[in-house]
């Protein structure tokens, strides 16, 4: 008995010892098993990493779900507004469609001609005007392209309103200088008063006025005006752009600020410096006209007033080489709108080009005041 027992305790003893290591050996092979065995898949209710696109798939489902009651909630009423805003852009085009003409003065001194294309635009803004009129023994012309923005509105109140209140003023043939640069500061203030509501519709103003042989011309904006003169192109105007150093320092003078975004812009919004209209950029966008005057003798051939359509894609050089291979001021100005067209301007195109005849033309008045 003693010895079976002694025999058993000895037996079991060993096994004893080793069962540390087998358990050891157990758990590193369940281990093993647990590192090559795929994951169990998560609760979705657990802290398991999602799926990369689900959340994007959600979103646009909600997305999907909100557009669909949006739609049929307002259906009715967008297509209602989408109606109104063809209609109106339709009206639009159809008020200021693509023309070309000529005029010419009763005494023969003046042969014009102009040309005005919607182009690549959706709308025509562009708007041009011709006048003639006679004060007391003083004939008078006038000449003018607005390039609007915004809208049409400020472009064709110009053309119905400023020649007239020019020549209305009662200091208009003794100080012609001095009451260009008044009426366009009141036309402006009436316009404002006139679209109270409306904040950004806008237009510029390159005009050129004719007192017998003197000739005034005055700009607002990015239109140009420029002549040649014994062959030589030279620019009457200097594009109110936001960039211009005493343009800048005039609007940051102001409180204003000029920044890049795509070009430079006023406040980042309008991409000139000076406009009639603009209420909500009128401390830093101006209608102060920058006017330049000359008496017309026999070098001055031919003067162009155009919208940038035109200046965006032909030079001032290239404007007048083409305008001086036409046979007339009519085909000139069609010429250059197809010219600028050709060559990419995405931009309604407006020119007017005036003809001077000089052997018409009598010297019967003083230089006026500057």
């Amino acid at each position: 008995m003693a010895c079976d027992g002694g025999g058993k305790e000895e037996e079991e003893g060993p096994r004893a010892a080793a069962s540390p290591t087998a358990a050891l050996a157990v758990a590193a092979a369940r281990a093993r098993m647990r590192a090559v065995r795929p994951p169990r898949p998560r609760s979705r209710r657990g802290l398991g990493v999602r799926h990369p696109f689900k959340p994007c798939r959600f979103l646009a489902a909600i997305k999907k779900m909100a557009s669909a009651r949006v739609r049929e909630a307002g259906e009715a009423t967008l297509v209602a507004a989408l109606a109104a805003a063809q209609k109106e852009s339709e009206k639009e085009s159809e008020e200021v469609p693509d023309v070309h003409g000529g005029w010419k003065s009763e005494d023969g001194s003046l042969n014009c001609g102009y040309s005005s294309i919607r182009g690549r635009r959706e709308s025509m803004e562009d708007f041009y005007d011709i006048r003639s009129s006679r004060i007391d023994d003083k004939q008078i012309n006038f000449f003018g392209v607005f390039d609007g923005h915004g809208g049409t509105r400020a472009a064709a109140y110009l053309k119905k309103h400023l020649f007239e209140n020019l020549i209305k003023h009662p200091a208009f043939v003794d100080d012609t200088r001095s009451t260009i640069s008044e009426v366009f500061k009141k036309t402006d203030e009436d316009f404002l008063d006139d679209v109270e509501g409306n904040i950004q519709v806008g237009s510029t103003a390159s005009t050129a006025v004719l007192v017998d042989n003197h000739l005034y011309v005055a700009n607002v904006g990015d239109s140009r005006a420029i002549i040649s003169k014994a062959g030589k192109a030279i620019a009457l105007s200097d594009d109110h752009k936001p960039n211009r150093s005493d343009e800048q320092k005039r609007i940051e003078d102001a409180g204003g600020v000029v920044t890049w975004s795509g070009t430079w812009r006023v406040g980042g919004i309008l991409a000139m410096s000076r406009a009639f209209g603009n209420h909500l950029l009128k401390r830093f966008v101006v209608a102060d006209p920058e006017i330049q005057d000359q008496k017309i003798d026999s070098e001055l051939e031919f003067l162009i007033l155009a919208s940038d359509g035109l200046w965006d894609v032909v030079s001032n050089e290239h404007a007048v080489a083409f305008v001086t291979d036409e046979d007339s001021p009519e085909a000139a100005a069609r010429k250059l709108t197809e010219i600028a067209f050709r060559r990419g301007s995405t931009d309604n195109v407006t020119c007017i080009v005036v003809g001077f005849h000089h052997d018409n033309m009598t010297d019967s008045s003083p230089t006026p005041a500057n």
